[in-house]
């Protein structure tokens, strides 16, 4: 099946999960190996989650897409071979091509680093089996999607601002990201002058934190 998302390939010999897909069943991303010996740097624009520009251009969602597939493909990124558990109950074996998709994953998780509060970031990052999950076994029309839907929507309010990339070689790497709605201080966080707190303030943190298991090792005396 060909998408803008993905290509996905089934059958004949992969039905045989030991068998190695044939490199000449891929059609949108070349083999890593052949990849250019450089590395390419992407900037990936978000407002409020979603994907709007590629290097500084604007694009409607089918062309940012189509973009990043080629961008993507060009360096070998997105290939997953993979065995999946079908709504029927059974295993499959498909092996997947997703250059573009692989490149937004990456770089939303970017971009969600630094404007997501850990609260948030940790109850989305619950949710998104749950969610994936409707999604693939044809759900999307139902009121929990909806529901979580709305959740995921509210996540993604402040999640602005620009993602640096790198592909090289079948892998993508998020290498910068910046937001004006980013709540990564340097201030705080500098290792070179402390601000925020005494450290000594920590001891009374530890220790409260540590009370459970000193209560415990007591108990086993």
């Amino acid at each position: 099946m060909r998408t803008f998302l993905h290509i996905s390939y089934e059958g004949k010999a992969l039905e045989d999960p030991w068998v190695e897909a044939d490199e000449d069943m891929y059609t949108r991303s070349v083999d890593p190996r052949k990849a250019p010996d450089e590395p390419e740097y992407v900037e990936i624009e978000f407002e409020k989650g979603d994907p709007i520009a590629v290097n500084g251009v604007a694009l409607s969602p089918a062309n940012l897409l189509t973009k990043l597939n080629e961008l993507g493909g060009k360096h070998g990124v997105g290939r997953l071979d993979l065995v999946e558990n079908r709504f029927v109950g059974m295993k499959s074996r498909g092996v997947y091509e997703t250059p573009g998709g692989t490149v937004l994953l990456t770089a939303r998780r970017g971009i969600e680093s630094i404007t997501l509060d850990r609260g948030a970031a940790h109850l989305k990052d619950d949710i998104m089996p749950r969610y994936a999950e409707l999604i693939y076994f044809g759900f999307w029309y139902s009121p929990e999607r909806e529901m979580l839907q709305a959740l995921i929507d509210k996540s993604q309010e402040f999640v602005s601002g620009t993602v640096r990339v790198k592909l090289f070689k079948g892998s993508v790497s998020v290498v910068g990201r910046k937001s004006p709605r980013s709540l990564y201080r340097q201030d705080y966080v500098t290792f070179e002058a402390d601000q925020v707190y005494n450290q000594q303030d920590a001891e009374g943190f530890i220790k409260l934190n540590a009370l459970r298991l000193r209560l415990a090792a007591l108990g086993r005396k």
